[in-house]
């Protein structure tokens, strides 16, 4: 409880954890607590995959249901990036969909 009642009670912190992570060979900023969507759309970054007709495809409902945000993340295609956190120095690439082996 706070001494006095015009005094904030709750902590801030003033500088989140900052590190990179790689988004087709660019390196972009994030912060610690973001998944990797938030913080490519934080960067300026829309397009994350790209249909078999190649229209750009990037996140719809931000919570895992509708795959849009699909990408390749350190070597795994398919990754939804609105559900994985951001860590130092990931490596994420545009995945493209004409690319993609159906097996």
């Amino acid at each position: 409880m706070c001494a006095k009642a015009d005094q904030h009670c709750h902590k801030r912190e003033e500088h989140p954890e900052v590190f990179t992570i790689e988004v087709n060979g660019k390196n972009i900023v994030a912060h610690a607590g973001q998944t990797i969507a938030e913080a490519m759309l934080a960067n300026g970054l829309k397009v994350f995959r790209r249909t078999r007709n190649g229209s750009p495809r990037g996140p719809y409902c931000g919570m895992g249901i509708c795959y849009e945000c699909r990408m390749i993340v350190n070597g795994i295609p398919n990754v939804r990036t609105c559900m994985t956190p951001a860590t130092p120095g990931c490596k994420v690439l545009t995945q493209d969909e004409s690319l993609m082996r159906v097996e």
